[in-house]
């Protein structure tokens, strides 16, 4: 994909879908990109109400969980997705930055067997990660995104970076904290921060395990059953492929308790640099 006249468009020309929205300002100079979270039932609802004049808010892109893209504000306006912020010494964010909202419920409230958004939506276990806000508070449900999703949202954080010469990525809840808490922690800030900044180590990480009897799941919660090879003992050698919140996906290196090729999600915390 590349940016022709400000729109996103694909790499044979071909624009993604755009759906203009009233509620934008003037012209802008992006530095930064931020990253947000809907906390709405679908692309499409979230969509239809960041172009209604009543929200007074927008986004310059919408990326739905199949991971279609929505563009709905022109790369040089200002999309009305900050509200009040700040990030190093520069005010209104919405002035400095390009907004992606990614298509997700936000965090969540355990209610029963299942869990329920804001607006009555419920959700499984395996759609959910349990963890606490890097800024605090306590352990809760938070939607997860999904892979696909992830890998366009980066590939579009890539082809703007370059455009527009954007100095990093951040998330809403960075340039209003206390007030905004998305992407939250489901979103796996760190990697993507990695990747966008360019870093030459933001490739798997050599780690090993800290305690015995680690489990080691079919997702990133203590929901998920530990997988056929788990528990590892303390020591084993890992490669981090991915993070998300408190948990990382791991492979194992080796054959552990008889099984090659193991490859699931561990607790952060048990991991340390090999």
């Amino acid at each position: 994909m590349k940016v022709v006249n400000n729109r996103l468009v694909r790499d044979n020309g071909n624009p993604f879908t755009f759906k203009p929205t009233p509620n934008m300002g003037g012209n802008l100079q992006a530095k930064y990109l931020i990253m947000h979270y809907t906390a709405g039932a679908s692309a499409a609802e979230s969509i239809g109400w960041l172009t209604n004049p009543d929200a007074k808010a927008s986004a310059h892109l919408v990326i739905a969980r199949s991971g279609a893209i929505t563009q709905l504000v022109p790369f040089d306006k200002v999309a009305w997705h900050a509200g009040r912020s700040r990030w190093e010494g520069l005010v209104d964010m919405n002035e400095h930055s390009i907004g992606i909202e990614l298509d997700n419920a936000g965090a969540l409230d355990k209610s029963g067997d299942h869990w329920r958004a804001w607006f009555g939506g419920n959700y499984s276990q395996g759609d959910v990660l349990e963890a606490a806000h890097k800024h605090g508070g306590l352990v809760r449900g938070w939607h997860t995104f999904t892979p696909v999703q992830i890998d366009v949202a980066l590939e579009v954080a890539m082809v703007l970076k370059a455009q527009y010469n954007l100095r990093d990525v951040v998330g809403h809840d960075d340039i209003s904290p206390g007030r905004k808490i998305d992407p939250g922690p489901a979103f796996p800030m760190r990697s993507f921060q990695a990747r966008f900044r360019g870093r030459i180590d933001d490739g798997p990480k050599q780690m090993e395990t800290t305690v015995d009897d680690l489990n080691i799941r079919s997702g990133p919660g203590v929901q998920h059953n530990p997988v056929q090879g788990s528990p590892l003992p303390s020591g084993t050698k890992v490669e981090v492929i991915r993070v998300e919140g408190t948990w990382s996906l791991v492979e194992v290196q080796g054959t552990v308790n008889g099984v090659n090729d193991l490859e699931g999600w561990v607790a952060s915390r048990f991991l340390k640099p090999a």
